[in-house]
């Protein structure tokens, strides 16, 4: 799994053990989600004057083909 992805996850109160994460009772999905977004906002931002489209960016960013 990507580091990035697990960090977050991490941040969002889930437990990790290597790259396993287990969704806990004290796991918050939505600042999980809120974490994935800004991520993705500020990778576009940075990447707005580009060659490739944000998108492209985002995607290469937490290694999603």
């Amino acid at each position: 799994m990507n580091e990035r992805i697990l960090e977050l996850a991490d941040q969002a109160g889930a437990d990790i053990w290597g790259d396993q994460v287990s969704a806990g009772s004290h796991f918050n999905i939505e600042k999980f989600a809120q974490l994935i977004v800004k991520e993705c906002a500020d990778i576009a931002t940075i990447n707005q004057y580009q060659s490739y489209t944000p998108g492209h960016y985002v995607l290469k960013h937490f290694g999603v083909e």
